[in-house]
């Protein structure tokens, strides 16, 4: 049974006040900023007292002399003292969203391949964003306002139980009121910050997808229903949001309505009767005024609960992501440089236990400096065998050796280091050429050395034309460059990284005939002396493969080379047959 929402929100809000911790020294300056200001408030109300009954009914002038300078010293101090707060409150609460939002992409960059696949984008953009702002709303705003004006409200209800105890009994009835209808407002603002945050994420991930796939939209004519799927989730979010101000606005009137009964009955009470004929002038104004002042306090405690509700539930999406368990990284050896013997020893593997197994009994012995082709029909466990050599995807059962070494007994960063990728989908960052190519852990790289790869992957030919030349920018995912000319860049990102294991996913097959024939000569560099695996969907691009694997449902069913499985007439001759009388074979997508 999960803990009952206040407790959980108590948890989440206490979680949020230990980040603020971190930096004590800024919080308790801007704790004693709060404090200051609040004093001045009652002491303000407290001066009451002697100016009436000093000055307008003893007519003490050493009363009248030293009113009007505490009264400017008073303001001198709230002011400093305010600026204080609110610089100090600032200085943490930017640091505490700074090192939350660092914690998460950290977070992120570490999480396995299956979070990403079972997560929206958006949503995880929200988190990072729009979840991560309204934390610094509970824990720099509302903490300020729950400090300073809780003593402000504690200092102004001692100074009216210190002029009349019996007088302020009414409190005492009207507090569990006003807390009871805190609490029941409390439980609304939570299910409705949940319900923003998660609009929120659709209407990001909305966005981005039509923002990503704007020339699908334009050709299939999509545009009127990515704008209805906008306007359903624009709408709900505006519901959400309407709702969420309509009980904040109802509430705040409802209890300052009960408050000002209270008021209004310590009035009458205080001016009818004897009770008057107890208190001074002085003393009856002093009450009446720390009363009025009283409100103000008391409202603004109760506008910061729909700003510390939001930031409570986006606090329990944000520590749900920093809880959640990384990608595993339990291996301890290391390895230089592979030879790049790889073995696949009964391997089986599902993504989902209701859908089956994606591979079954897979055994492959592949030796270094081998170039092995996979080939098959969609879905028949291409993509998903490579994809569990760098670990992407966790075993089920059976084992996979790199050197003799168990890729689980690799650290990560060891094992990644190994395998260099080019495939279809190029990815490239809104960065410089240069930095493209010698990303990561190759960001070192020389001048020189970039140059050197990108002349033989044939990208110079076209980056010595470009303007800025290497220090152009490639806009988001290259967008600014051709399909060829991603490719190339990939191609020079590989060399330069020279890595012992070489991953092909039909590198060519978005490219020209005149560029394909470049980077054919590229890619036999590249091949050179490097255990290559190819994930082949044009037969006729891998028929000089060391060896061809054919996968069907899971499973190899035939291996051997080219002029073996075309003499056995089996799957591959098939496959083959298939292709070459232009019949649709559906192999486009790995599996």
């Amino acid at each position: 049974m999960s803990a009952p929402a206040s407790a959980n929100g108590f948890g989440v809000y206490r979680r949020l006040l230990t980040e603020s911790l971190r930096y004590w020294p800024y919080l308790l300056l801007a704790i004693i900023g709060m404090t200051l200001t609040a004093a001045t408030q009652p002491v303000m109300a407290a001066l009451m007292k002697p100016l009436l009954d000093g000055s307008f009914v003893e007519h003490n002038l050493a009363t009248i002399t030293w009113i009007p300078a505490v009264l400017v010293g008073l303001y001198l101090v709230r002011g400093i003292a305010s600026y204080i707060a609110a610089y100090f409150m600032a200085y943490v609460g930017t640091h505490v969203v700074m090192d939350l939002r660092g914690r998460m992409f950290d977070r992120l960059l570490h999480m396995p391949v299956r979070f990403f696949d079972n997560s929206s984008s958006g949503e995880l953009l929200a988190k990072l964003t729009y979840n991560v702002e309204q934390v610094a709303g509970a824990s720099t705003s509302s903490f300020t306002i729950l400090i300073r004006d809780s003593i402000t409200a504690l200092g102004l209800l001692l100074w009216v139980f210190y002029l009349s105890w019996k007088l302020s009994l009414i409190f005492l009835v009207l507090f569990p009121i006003i807390a009871g209808i805190t609490a029941a407002v409390t439980k609304i603002f939570r299910r409705l910050s949940h319900g923003i945050q998660d609009v929120v994420g659709e209407v990001t991930h909305v966005s981005e997808e039509m923002i990503e796939g704007q020339r699908v939209v334009k050709l299939f004519g999509g545009a009127a229903y990515e704008q209805a799927r906008f306007d359903d989730v624009n709408r709900r979010s505006r519901l959400l949001r309407l709702r969420s101000t309509a009980t904040e606005a109802a509430s705040l009137p409802l209890m300052e309505f009960i408050a000002s009964i209270g008021i209004a009955f310590i009035i009458y009470l205080a001016t009818s009767g004897t009770l008057l004929q107890t208190m001074s002038v002085g003393s009856f104004v002093s009450f009446v005024t720390a009363v009025l002042m009283l409100m103000e306090p008391l409202r603004r405690l109760a506008q910061i609960n729909p700003t510390l509700q939001r930031g409570i539930a986006a606090g329990e999406t944000i520590f749900e992501l920093l809880d959640a368990e990384p990608e595993r990284d339990q291996g301890k050896q290391r390895l230089e440089r592979a030879e790049g013997r790889i073995e696949y020893r009964d391997v089986e593997f599902c993504y989902d236990p209701a859908k089956g197994k994606v591979l079954q009994s897979i055994n492959l012995n592949i030796e270094p400096g081998e170039t092995v082709a996979l080939v098959g029909r969609s879905g028949s466990g291409k993509s998903t065998l490579i994809n569990l050599l760098p670990r992407f995807y966790e075993l089920e059962r059976g084992d996979i050796l790199i050197d003799g070494v168990s890729i689980a007994d690799l650290a990560l960063d060891s094992l990644r280091r190994q395998f260099t990728y080019v495939g279809q989908q190029v990815t490239l960052f809104n960065d410089t050429i240069a930095n493209n190519i010698a990303y990561g852990e190759q960001g070192g790289a020389t001048r020189e050395e970039i140059i050197a790869a990108a002349r033989a992957a044939h990208a110079w030919e076209f980056i010595e034309k470009l303007p800025q030349g290497l220090d152009t920018l490639v806009g988001e995912n290259g967008v600014l460059l051709s399909g060829g000319q991603r490719q190339r860049l990939a191609i020079a990102r590989a060399l330069l990284k020279n890595a012992p294991i070489l991953i092909l996913d039909e590198a060519t097959s978005a490219l020209d005939t005149e560029s394909e024939r470049h980077i054919q000569a590229a890619l036999e560099t590249l091949v050179r002396g490097r255990t290559t695996l190819v994930i082949a969907h044009r037969l006729s691009t891998i028929e000089s493969a060391d060896r061809i694997v054919v996968m069907h449902q899971g499973r190899i069913v035939e291996i051997g080379s080219h002029a073996e499985l075309t003499a056995r007439d089996g799957v591959y001759a098939r496959l083959q047959r298939m292709q070459f009388q232009d019949k649709p074979l559906a192999v486009a997508d790995g599996s």
